[in-house]
């Protein structure tokens, strides 16, 4: 190899590994094209990153701090602020502190250009109060191309018909204020039921994507099956929540249909999220109680988890997504 060729090498080298830190600067504001998450030139993006634990429970971690840490140290390209609505100190009993917690992570993130998921953390319909908050978000957050509106964390009972109007509405409010950010629609079943959404998706809207969210020791080939009929179907999909043990998030890590998920979603540019960013004695809160409120933590503030979605989420993002073919002139 030519002197001249490994210099561009090394450039690219470098900047694959720099992305993650400065994902905003690089890709700008995210449109969905297809089911093709794509960047403000038009190239294909992925996102890969972490999520909080429920903010009333967890609320210690919702620092600029913490999301600096994930930013530089794990690589990450995008955070998720996962707002609890109906559980104690939620949205619904305490919106100011709530609004809070949101707003610290949302800030950390645009300081360290990486995008951030406004989660609505809710398995029912709330959707006066939801309509309310995200018109709001969209006021103070709309112009910032870094953030993500996430309408319906997982309905567990609800239709989709139930689920789709109720996500027409927010959307409606979202688009009267913020007219082009990426918005994410929850689907039935705990995000499971991707399948009804693609065979009825809401239309007349730009930059939707659908939540599909997976455990991997419980959820294997027939939702990744489910997934793919849904990709087939034009239904783009973004893996909000995900991890590698059981659904109820505990049991051991299933390592090897961890990594046929992540597989998947990589070879169809279908962005990632793991949870979650917590100290509960659970096998997906990938912290100990030592771990700090600021980040800087060492191995030992992480648990089998935590250590393992570090691991993948530096190694994915070392991997540069593949840019589109262009026509010779």
């Amino acid at each position: 190899m030519s002197f001249k060729k490994i210099i561009p090498t090394l450039l690219l080298v470098g900047s694959s590994l720099l992305a993650p830190a400065q994902a905003v600067k690089n890709h700008g504001a995210l449109r969905v094209k297809g089911t093709q998450l794509l960047d403000q030139k038009g190239q294909p993006v992925m996102l890969r990153g972490m999520s909080f634990g429920w903010h009333n429970f967890w609320p210690r971690f919702y620092t600029p701090q913490t999301v600096s840490w994930l930013a530089k140290d794990w690589n990450i390209n995008v955070i998720r602020a996962a707002m609890g609505v109906e559980p104690k100190n939620g949205y619904l009993e305490k919106p100011e502190w709530s609004k809070e917690r949101i707003k610290a992570v949302v800030d950390g993130a645009i300081k360290e250009n990486i995008y951030v998921i406004i989660d609505w953390h809710s398995h029912n319909i709330n959707l006066t109060e939801a309509k309310a908050f995200f018109t709001e978000m969209a006021q103070t957050y709309g112009k910032n191309p870094h953030v993500i509106y996430e309408i319906f964390n997982e309905p567990d009972h609800e239709t989709w018909p139930e689920v789709k109007a109720y996500s027409e509405e927010v959307i409606s409010a979202i688009r009267a204020v913020d007219p082009d950010n990426l918005i994410l629609v929850g689907t039935p079943r705990w995000d499971q039921d991707v399948h009804l959404a693609a065979d009825d998706p809401i239309k007349g809207v730009k930059n939707l994507m659908y939540t599909l969210h997976f455990y991997a020791a419980t959820h294997k080939q027939e939702l990744r099956d489910r997934g793919d009929y849904a990709l087939s179907k034009g239904l783009p999909l973004f893996i909000s929540e995900s991890a590698g043990m059981e659904a109820t998030g505990n049991g051991p890590l299933n390592e090897e249909e961890w990594k046929k998920w992540l597989d998947w979603a990589e070879q169809r540019k279908i962005s990632w999220v793991t949870w979650s960013v917590s100290d509960k004695d659970e096998t997906c809160s990938i912290l100990l109680p030592s771990a700090s409120a600021t980040g800087q933590w060492k191995d030992t503030d992480l648990k089998p988890s935590g250590l393992k979605s570090r691991a993948l989420l530096k190694s994915y993002a070392a991997q540069p997504v593949k840019k589109k073919k262009t026509k010779a002139k």
